[in-house]
């Protein structure tokens, strides 16, 4: 991403560029987003983050990044938002040249291409994260709101030029082409600067972004308003998101039903209910455990920490500890399912009963006809997770690492699965994954 332009598109919530990735947090409380909004303080923990990881990752650093980012949801978000999710995505270099894109919640982004394609959090059960190649025009995050909707991408890039710093946004545009780096403007004193890192802390209002620009402010003036600022949220409204009239709702509903891959539309009041019954499943079950320097509740056969892969002294007494999440399911379009509780896959996972009974479904798509609407089980046993076929028309299928071959599982029958086993459910794929790999995450 080094090298190319990023165009801020205004809005209500705020984005960051910081160590080369974008940040974009949205904000969803009253009012302006200020200095010491949840917003604000997530989009600095997020930045340091990314800082962090990136100077001691040699090379592209959008896998480690990513991982940090899962670790830092499940451990430091609750503190600064205990009552609401952080929405959030960045885009980040990931190795070979590709895109490394993270997405938690409501945000949205969109790979610009000849087919272009949209990756939705809100359709995950936990996270997004994939790497893509780079987009022939460009690849965007963007806010959804509340209705599910976002902006088109636009048909040609503006002069706007995010360098460094935070900027109000709905949304974030990296255009795909390295471009020479703009002329600042001749009109300094018109232009919006960043403050030093860290200044917000003391600021009563947001801070902006340092923003330079193509050509000079009166230069654009003199030849009339750009080509670019016909569609209705190319001109950084913080309104436009949120106009309720007939003609920006008819707007938005060919943004969401046109193209070639149009995305469905999510379902926030099912999402929430996730999460809490997630929460909730977490919190009560307890097992006998150890705890790591760090104080974390830990796996008593690992050496090493569930949570943070720190070393665990396996000399001190078993105790009763609330069990952490064991792991993550990762789709093989990079749909991340955070395993905290027994939870049903399936294509229409909400129909069966055992979600009635409590268990989480997690909704896997599959256009093959080979998957049940309710087709396997997860099941925690203490520290382990197994699967379960649930009798299946065709079947649940497992692949240990090492292995070329697939077992079939007979109804009903479970196996404990370890890091790095897959499970083929129609013609989708799904690896288990540690959340913590050690040593030391």
């Amino acid at each position: 991403m080094n090298g190319r332009q990023v165009e801020v598109v205004g809005g209500p919530h705020v984005v960051a560029r910081a160590a080369d990735a974008v940040v974009l947090v949205a904000h969803r409380g009253p009012g302006r987003v200020g200095g010491d909004s949840t917003a604000m303080a997530a989009l600095e923990a997020l930045a340091e983050l990314v800082i962090d990881v990136t100077r001691r990752t040699d090379g592209a650093p959008g896998e480690t990044i990513a991982k940090a980012a899962t670790r830092w949801l499940m451990k430091e978000a609750a503190r600064i938002s205990p009552n609401a999710p952080i929405e959030f995505g960045i885009l980040s270099q990931a190795p070979d040249g590709e895109v490394a894109v993270f997405l938690h919640g409501a945000i949205s982004a969109v790979l610009a291409a000849q087919a272009p394609q949209r990756l939705r959090g809100s359709a995950a059960m936990f996270t997004v994260d994939r790497a893509v190649p780079v987009p022939e025009h460009g690849v965007a995050l963007f806010v959804d709101d509340a209705k599910g909707r976002i902006p088109e991408f636009p048909a040609e890039r503006g002069v706007g030029w995010l360098v460094e710093g935070v900027a109000q946004a709905c949304g974030a545009i990296v255009w795909s082409q390295s471009v020479r780096r703009p002329v600042r403007a001749a009109a300094p004193e018109a232009e919006t600067r960043a403050e030093p890192r860290g200044a917000h802390r003391q600021q009563e209002v947001p801070p902006t972004s340092r923003v330079e620009e193509n050509e000079p402010r009166q230069a654009r003036r003199d030849a009339g308003p750009p080509r670019d600022a016909q569609p209705p949220l190319r001109t950084g409204s913080s309104t436009a998101m949120h106009d309720s009239d007939d003609e920006q709702d008819a707007q938005f509903a060919q943004t969401m039903i046109a193209g070639t891959n149009p995305a469905p539309q999510p379902d926030p009041d099912l999402q929430r209910r996730l999460e809490a019954t997630a929460k909730a499943s977490t919190i009560a079950v307890k097992v006998q455990g150890f705890k790591c320097a760090r104080a974390h509740p830990s796996d008593p056969r690992a050496a090493f920490c569930t949570v943070c892969g720190m070393p665990v002294d396996q000399t001190q007494p078993l105790i009763e500890v609330v069990r952490p999440p064991l792991g993550n399911l990762l789709l093989d379009d990079g749909t991340t399912f955070m395993v905290a509780a027994d939870a049903v896959l399936g294509r229409d996972p909400e129909s069966a009963g055992a979600v009635a009974n409590g268990l989480i479904p997690f909704r896997v798509e599959d256009s093959s006809g080979g998957m049940s609407r309710a087709h396997a089980e997860i099941r925690l046993l203490n520290w382990d997770v197994a699967v379960v076929d649930r009798g299946s028309t065709n079947g649940t299928r497992t692949r240990m690492p090492g292995y070329r071959d697939w077992v079939r599982l007979a109804p009903n029958q479970s196996m404990i699965l370890v890091a790095g086993a897959e499970i083929m459910l129609g013609n989708r794929v799904l690896r288990f994954e540690h959340t913590a790999p050690p040593p030391f995450g």
